[in-house]
């Protein structure tokens, strides 16, 4: 084991190897910065230039790329509040007010640091534990996995925000989305509202970037300032420095969150999407003051980065060792080993040893690279969150866009887009956690599988007295009571920030809009539950226990408002009054300008295209909006049109909205002037 494992790390520093292995790093730097790229499109692009090569170059340069993303995602994460990918969601919840605060050089320091450090320590704990896991990995059964994505929400719920009930129904919601499109017990087509783009299911990507992204583009678009909400001059400390300083004072908490990381990562299927979650609750349920998580504590941004860098190393031992791929990302690397003439099972364990270990080292130092780069790089980058706002938006904009349309290259991307924008937003001025929503969706279908296969395998019954299934029982039960008494504790006490939980979400629309929010959300849960009725029972059993669990959640939650609402409506006088104050608090009227703004680019697009639609975007808004100069809005959406043919059309050669001007455009320019400039 130990010859193989240093025959491993000689493998990944002989040239080429070492070469690929820094070109991968710095291909995966940008797309990792990037929302809605990612690991995925990068392992896309890049397995075609790996047929020809030998095996430990071509994983240096796949995994190089791969590994890095969960580094460089935390530049979205802290400066925009969007997940670049989905590993760095519960990274937001602290870094992104850091950088509110003018402290974006101190999240970016701590993370970057604790990111090389996870990297490292998992690829470490993997090689050291591998005779002791494969063990383990098959004591884990429908029923285990069914019961721990249970748990994960469970968790997530029970810190999101002031109230459980809020955290639990958000829960219910994502897990009722994942069912929208065919039923995989039989091919019958659920909520999919006679739309054929929702019959394979909603895509992730939309949903993220529209829970998380418009409404905080929104946010400096309505406010007209910069990410930080202080002037440069007057941020005391929060440098790089002082990142990497809190980064070895919580020594201690990377490594447990480092351990819980390549662990997670192990589970297939699971690992990448739960990891930085259960490493963020852990994080808060250990700390003796919890008042500063979800308003910029350090140790909301040091958990799940030191995680989601453990996880590359663990996701991939069932890939390699059972064929067993965990996410996209492993089932695409699992087909470059077939391409190299590798089989992914028992023979990369014993035989192809050396080879695999060659793959853990190449992930720890490609992990040590980014990271040293982008500490380097950090002061710079940090300077964005002084940025002003308007100059920030339109960008991003094009960005979110983008990578919304990567995913399936429909137009009901960008609709659903648009949809989860406004759900987004109205759930973050009402005082609703997102994040549980998130989770829920990305589990939702393993919740589902697991528990069909666990009914079918083991009864009704009978599961849940397997030793596995009983600890996970217990812990949610004490998950749930845990984050009831610490409220509870909190009620008694309001003056008494230890006992607080994060305020994740701080809208401004109140009681009112909180309390419509959760009875359109009632209604949503009710619609569901009656329309499964007409279904086969496979089909049926899984929503509707989804949406009665979550339709008797927000029943406590509608319950709780409505005396708040109460209250709200006595001190305004007249409902009119209330109704005058919800919209300003949660400021209605620029948000329906916005979103009004971005469906008629939609409009323009499907006459113009898209390469036009969105340089017109930008430019209306900086020359009308940000009220910028003619030139300066030119020039950007020059810029911003050059990314758009050059990167998106060239490079990744993206399927475009078959506008109008498409079909009669080509006929129209002269001979030397192609087309593809323009549609």
């Amino acid at each position: 084991m130990l010859e193989a494992f240093l025959r491993g790390l000689e493998l990944v520093f002989e040239w080429p190897a070492i070469g690929y292995l820094m070109l991968g790093v710095l291909l995966g730097l940008w797309l990792g910065a990037v929302p809605g790229l990612g690991g995925i499109i990068g392992l896309v692009l890049l397995l075609p230039f790996t047929y020809n090569m030998e095996p430990v170059p071509a994983f240096a340069l796949l995994l190089g790329m791969f590994a890095v993303t969960s580094t460089s995602d935390t530049i979205a994460s802290v400066l925009l509040g969007v997940p670049g990918t989905a590993a760095s969601q519960a990274t937001v919840l602290d870094g992104h007010p850091l950088a509110q605060q003018g402290h974006a050089g101190r999240a970016l320091g701590a993370a970057f640091t604790v990111s090389a450090f996870g990297g490292v320590f998992g690829a470490i704990v993997l090689a050291l534990s591998l005779p002791l896991i494969l063990p383990a990995i098959v004591a884990f059964q429908s029923p285990e996995f069914f019961m721990l994505s249970l748990l994960a929400l469970v968790m997530v719920g029970s810190i999101s925000g002031r109230s459980i009930f809020k955290g639990l129904a958000v829960a219910a919601l994502g897990v009722l989305l994942a069912t929208v499109g065919y039923a995989q017990a039989a091919a019958v087509p659920r909520y999919y509202l006679g739309s054929n783009y929702l019959l394979d299911g909603i895509p992730l990507v939309p949903i993220v970037l529209g829970l998380f992204a418009l409404p905080e583009i929104m946010e400096l678009a309505l406010r007209n300032r910069s990410i930080a909400r202080v002037s440069g001059d007057s941020v005391e400390g929060g440098d790089i420095l002082d990142g990497v300083k809190d980064a070895f004072r919580h020594w201690w908490l990377a490594v447990r969150c480092s351990v819980i990381g390549t662990y997670v990562g192990i589970l297939p299927g699971m690992g990448a999407a739960i990891v930085d979650w259960v490493a963020y609750s852990h994080a808060v349920q250990t700390a003796k003051d919890r008042s500063r998580f979800g308003k910029g504590d350090i140790r909301g941004v040091i958990a799940p980065e030191a995680a989601n860098n453990a996880t590359r190393g663990g996701s991939l031992l069932p890939a390699v060792a059972f064929g067993i791929p965990g996410s996209a990302g492993t089932a695409i690397l699992m087909g470059a080993l077939i391409i190299q003439g590798l089989r992914p099972g028992p023979e990369m364990l014993t035989n192809q040893l050396d080879l695999t270990f060659s793959m853990v080292w190449s992930i720890a130092i490609a992990n040590v690279a980014v990271t040293l780069i982008l500490l380097a790089l950090s002061r710079q980058v940090a300077k964005i969150s002084f940025v002003p706002g308007h100059l920030i938006v339109p960008g991003v904009i094009l960005f979110v866009l983008m990578g919304a349309w990567l995913e399936t290259a429909n137009m009901g991307d960008w609709i659903a887009l648009i949809v989860m924008g406004v759900v987004g937003y109205l759930m973050k001025r009402a005082n609703w956690p997102r994040p549980p929503l998130v989770l829920a969706f990305i589990l939702g279908p393993i919740m589902e599988d697991s528990f069909l296969i666990t009914l079918r395998a083991y009864g009704d019954v009978a599961w849940m007295s397997r030793p596995l299934v009983i600890v996970m029982f217990v812990l949610i039960a004490g998950s749930v009571i845990y984050g009831a008494l610490a409220r509870y504790r909190r009620a008694r006490k309001p003056g008494s920030g230890n006992d607080q939980l994060p305020d994740i979400e701080a809208g401004g629309g109140g009681p009112l809009l909180s309390f419509a929010l959760g009875a359109v959300l009632l209604g949503t849960f009710v619609f569901a539950a009656c329309q499964a009725e007409q279904w086969p029972d496979s089909v049926r059993r899984f929503p509707q226990f989804a949406s009665l669990a979550g339709a008797t959640i927000v029943l406590v939650c509608l319950y709780r408002d409505g005396l708040a609402s109460k209250l709200e409506l006595r001190q305004a006088g007249t409902a009119v009054e209330a109704l005058r104050r919800m919209s300003r608090g949660a400021l209605l009227p620029g948000a329906i300008k916005f979103f009004l703004l971005l469906i008629a680019t939609f409009a323009v697009s499907a006459v113009l295209g898209q390469k036009i639609a969105i340089p017109l975007f930008i430019f209306g808004y900086l020359l009308f909006w940000g009220r910028y100069s003619p030139g300066v809005s030119m020039a950007y959406a020059a810029s911003g049109w050059v990314v758009l043919v050059a990167f998106y059309d060239r490079l990744l050669h993206l399927v475009w909205y078959p506008a109008w001007l498409f079909y009669n455009l080509p006929g129209i320019l002269p001979d030397w002037l192609p087309a593809w400039l323009f549609v």
